[in-house]
Order: C-alpha cells, then structure tokens, then sequence
C-alpha cells in the first residue's frame, strides 16, 4: 500500500507575513504565538496576563501603550482564584479603561481543576477553543495544570508539544504564566524554573523583575527583534492595573489595516464590496476578511446588500 505524502508547497506560493499580520500585541505578543508571562511572585504576572486578555477582547491598547493588532475572543483559567477573584480584577482593569465588562467576549473557564498533561484535560480544552475561537488564551499558572517533572526535558516537551498542537489546529495565541527560579541569570528567559526547553519553546516572552527599586518589563520574541526593557508599576485601588512609568520609544507604528479600511468607508459616498475594499487598500483578502470581522463586531461598521458602510448616524468624511 502507498503511503501518503505530508502536504507540502512552493516556497515561492506561501504569502509572506506582514509586519501587520506578525502580531496579536504589536511588540508585546506574537499574533499566534505561545509564549510565558514569567517572574519572581508577587510582582504582577496576572494581571499582565489579564491586561492583555481585555486588549485582545477589547481592542484597547495593552498597557495603555501596545496596539492590539488582532482583536478577538479572549479565554483566560487562573487555577489559584476563586471565579470571584477573577471577576473582581477584571473589573478593576475594565474600570481604569472605562469599559463595560458585559460587553466583552471574554471567557473565563470555571472548572475546579484543569490538567494540561491529562489526554481527557486536553481534548476538552481543544473542544473549548473550537467552540469559542479565541485569539488568546491565558492559562495561569503551569505550575498548577501539570504533575510533571519540569526539570525534565522529555516531559516537558510532552507538554508543551500539546500546546504547540492546540495553537496551530486552531491559529491561537497562548500565554503561560509560569514562575521564575531564585537564580540569577543573564538573560530572563534563562530564569525560567525548570526545564530550559521552556525558554527555547517560546515565540513571546514577557517576564516581569524587580531590578533595585523599579519592575522591569522585558521582551523577547522568536521572529522579530527584543525591545529594550520598560519600567512599569502596579497602581493599586478601586481600579488596579499595570502602567507604564515611560512610554518605550518604538519604531512609528503603521497605521492597523482596521483603521484604514474606517477611514475609506468614512470618505466613501456609498457602500463598498469587499472587493471594492480590497483593491482601494491593497492587501489580501483574509487580512481584510479579518479586519471587517473586527470591526463589524466592535460596531465600527455595517454590512448589507450593497455592501460594506459606516454605521447610521456617523459622520462621512465627504
């Protein structure tokens, strides 16, 4: 019996990413990347997590300063908090933006217990992302969905080659909150307790130190350059959330695809096919699919027969 190639393409035929496309949290996260929020306890690794779980749902910049680049659903499980909890400091990120938590698509899983190293833990967890279609999930922390050896490497790469699966069978990005060891070492990444193949697996990584008096955001990604280090802080209240001391000075942003196709429709005395769209903007056609997904769910935009317009009642730029 002949057996089955592996599907395989021109090189040449493969659509280059965008610098666009290439993020979920421009500079912060890669748009389907798995990746660890990591650092010693206490200094904030939750609510980074939680904070980019409103961006993505929300479109709101993370942080107050990275753009969100790929808006959509967002699931997060906290297996050290009471449902309760999790509510409460979802309120507090979503008062500091002065957003209506009951307007958001974000998820929150219930269950009791949540084993990513059992097959029966992973299946539903697969089941949930097919059914909810996440652009990011946050799963805080691994310490706690696991009883594996993470000094070993072999069941390390058990576990994380699961994730690797579940982010490309449903094009995901995943943030791990996992802690650090006590030792020092030159790069953060390398601090990581347990197995080093957890900093090797990454394509994001956001981990958080406290360096002599101020809490340093560092980054490192697989497919793009590491930004220098940012000072942030934890303003505790009614509202607490993580800010940034300085705005990092980064490269000029591109103006998002979303707020471009905004700007045509606006200027535009009728309805556009997407078609329309699509040449007037030059891009291809599943970005632009996306963005008008976005838009259309945040109310941005409308769609009838006629095709794609601005809401009743916005003004044109005529």
């Amino acid at each position: 019996m002949a057996v089955a190639t592996l599907p395989y393409v021109q090189a040449a035929q493969i659509e280059a990413a965008s610098p666009e496309a290439r993020w979920l949290i421009r500079y912060l996260w890669a748009r389907a990347g798995v990746g660890i929020i990591g650092g010693q306890p206490k200094l904030g690794k939750s609510w980074l997590g939680l904070d980019m779980a409103v961006s993505v749902a929300s479109g709101t910049p993370c942080l107050g300063h990275f753009t969100v680049e790929r808006t959509g659903p967002a699931l997060v499980y906290l297996a050290e908090d009471a449902p309760g909890d999790v509510r409460s400091r979802l309120d507090a990120l979503c008062a500091h933006r002065h957003l209506d938590l009951r307007r958001l698509d974000l998820q929150v899983i219930t269950a009791p217990v949540l084993r990513l190293d059992r097959p029966e833990d992973q299946q539903r967890l697969g089941a949930t992302l097919g059914a909810l279609k996440p652009a990011l999930v946050v799963l805080d922390p691994l310490v706690r969905m696991h009883r594996l050896d993470e000094n070993a490497a072999a069941d390390m790469a058990v576990l994380l080659g699961t994730l690797r699966e579940l982010q490309r069978t449903h094009d995901v990005a995943i943030a791990l909150v996992h802690h650090a060891s006590k030792k020092h070492r030159k790069r953060p990444g390398q601090a990581l307790r347990g197995s080093s193949d957890l900093h090797a697996f990454v394509d994001s990584l956001a981990y958080l130190a406290q360096e002599r008096d101020a809490l340093r955001l560092h980054l490192e990604h697989r497919s793009a350059p590491s930004p220098d280090p940012v000072e942030i802080r934890l303003v505790q209240g009614d509202a607490t959330h993580l800010e940034l001391v300085a705005p990092p000075a980064l490269e000029e942003r591109p103006v998002p695809l979303r707020d471009r196709v905004v700007e045509r429709l606006a200027a535009s005395p009728g309805p556009l096919m997407r078609k329309e769209l699509r040449e007037l903007l030059r891009v291809n056609n599943q970005r632009l699919g996306e963005a008008l997904a976005d838009l259309e769910r945040q109310g941005r935009v409308v769609r009838d027969a006629a095709g794609w317009r601005m809401p009743d009642g916005q003004v044109r730029l005529l």
